[in-house]
């Protein structure tokens, strides 16, 4: 229980942290809960911005990927992340920070009422990204449990930890708002970008130097296409460069680029965060597939005994039987696994705090759906202006309690992997929406009858995909791809079919 006792003490400093940093603020101010009063300097915009999109999805879920497909897991989504989301940075979050700072934006769905000069289509777009987001949400308590049950060698249950974790998350940003949300971010982002080489170069001398891992697996016909792309086919591998377009489209990163004090620090994010990205990716990558060849770890030989069975089941198998095999083989915790088998207690328990680092990052996906919720649905239809901004911001803490407590509901029923879950659901249907935002931006004709049938079209595709397997996915692409072209298709086709905003909110934007 050392290391358990190491990573509760970290939570207690984090939870202290969040909570302290509201103190800096103008209380009752909505602007300041929500988006720490536009005021964030360009160290904590950097990495609060980093970490926020940093979660257990990168740290947990890239190592179980890279466990079961090899090193290509590195260049399916670091690489194509590390071009396409300075891009959007760039192009669309400075686009955005002017905006909001302009007229005063605090959502993006408060920009697409605005440009499109429509009302109900904004609730309508708020209640698929809303949905959309809630599984990234998920994500955090799945990884928060599995985090505690790898750290403390199963002593603190998935249940458990996942509660923790998720009450943990909902007080700081229950009493934080975006500002304690992103101090904690920043000092998080530090500590997992620290402890991610510290973790390689501990388990690395454990193993005898990953030199020799790395000659046992070729030398082994079963694992030798773990070091090529053997087992990722072209039109797969190029389906994730579509898969970063989904960053700038999550309200989270959206709502963040709005908490930039001066529009310069995008500069030094741009430039940073392929750097910061290389440092957090590579370790975890690396050591979910070094894990294939610790045969003499029980822990990882189930793991690979499951993956094998699975490969040999009749194609008559039950989907019971499937499923059970798939979790079994699953390797989301496989660098806890290593850490516990060659690390120190002590030490274990400090690199278990890197990791839960960048698993609690959930905090800032809980905040924005609060944000888009009292801005979008309760000051939209009039509940501000009757009531106030304090019942505004109480609202706004309620939503985050509810929410939370929907996520873990959820966490502890869902059947699928970290990383499936995420590319599935939050990454493929983001990505189909960063039309909406292009559009908007970019084209003077693109209308509020064009972004309705996108989010329609997503809502359904995304539902779809989601009860029949391998639906979408034509020509050996994911389903994103598909997804994304039909959305700018329909985007294109219905904003020229119908008639678009008046000339002076178009002259406003562009």
């Amino acid at each position: 229980m050392i290391p358990a006792f190491i990573v509760f003490a970290y939570l207690l400093l984090v939870l202290y942290i969040g909570i302290f940093a509201f103190r800096r603020g103008r209380a009752g101010s909505a602007e300041e809960y929500f988006l720490a009063g536009r005021s964030l300097g360009p160290a904590v915009f950097l990495l609060s911005l980093f970490g926020t999109n940093m979660t257990a999805f990168t740290i947990l879920g890239s190592a179980g990927h890279a466990f079961a497909n090899g090193i290509v897991t590195f260049s399916l989504m670091a690489s194509a992340s590390a071009f396409v989301i300075p891009l959007t940075l760039f192009f669309i979050g400075t686009r955005l920070w002017a905006l909001g700072k302009r007229h005063g934006f605090m959502t993006p769905v408060q920009m697409f009422r605005d440009r499109w000069e429509c009302g109900h289509i904004g609730t309508v777009i708020f209640v698929v990204q809303a949905a959309l987001l809630v599984p990234y949400i998920i994500i955090g308590v799945m990884g928060g449990g599995t985090a505690l049950r790898g750290i403390s060698g199963g002593f603190v249950p998935f249940w458990l930890g996942g509660a923790i974790v998720a009450i943990v998350v909902m007080s700081y940003v229950f009493f934080g708002g975006m500002r304690g949300t992103a101090f904690v971010n920043t000092f998080q982002t530090v500590l997992f970008l620290t402890f991610g080489a510290i973790a390689l170069v501990v388990i690395g001398r454990g193993m005898g130097g990953f030199p020799a891992a790395m000659e046992s697996l070729l030398g082994s016909p079963s694992t030798a296409s773990l070091l090529t792309r053997e087992r990722i086919s072209p039109w797969y591998y190029f389906s994730y460069t579509f898969i970063p377009l989904s960053t700038i489209a999550f309200p989270h990163i959206a709502i963040f680029c709005l908490t930039a004090k001066r529009m310069v620090q995008f500069k030094r994010t741009v430039i940073v965060y392929p750097i910061c990205l290389l440092a957090i990716w590579l370790p975890c990558v690396f050591l979910g597939v070094a894990a294939n060849s610790l045969r003499d770890v029980p822990k990882i030989e189930q793991k690979l005994e499951a993956r094998a069975a699975m490969a040999a089941l009749p194609p008559t198998a039950s989907p019971e039987e499937r499923a059970a095999l798939r979790r079994q083989a699953a390797g989301d915790d496989v660098v806890l696994v290593m850490l516990e088998r060659f690390a120190p207690l002590w030490l274990a328990g400090i690199l278990g705090a890197g990791i839960m680092a960048a698993v609690m990052a959930s905090d800032s996906q809980i905040l924005a759906l609060s944000t888009m919720f009292t801005e979008d649905v309760f000051t939209f239809y009039g509940g501000t202006a009757r009531f106030g901004e304090s019942v505004q911001i109480q609202t706004g803490r309620l939503f985050v309690v509810l929410l939370t407590i929907l996520a873990y509901v959820i966490a502890l029923r869902a059947p699928q992997g970290i990383f499936d879950l995420a590319v599935q659901y939050a990454f493929s249907g983001y990505s189909a929406l960063s039309p909406l935002l292009v559009a908007a931006l970019f084209w003077r004709r693109s209308t509020k009858w064009g972004a309705l049938a996108v989010t329609l079209w997503v809502a359904f595709a995304v539902t779809y995909t989601s009860q029949v397997p391998g639906a979408l996915a034509w020509y050996g692409l994911l389903p994103v791809v598909p997804m994304t072209l039909i959305s700018c298709g329909l985007m294109v086709v219905v904003s020229l079919v119908t008639p678009p905003p008046s000339a002076a909110t178009v002259g406003r934007y562009l």
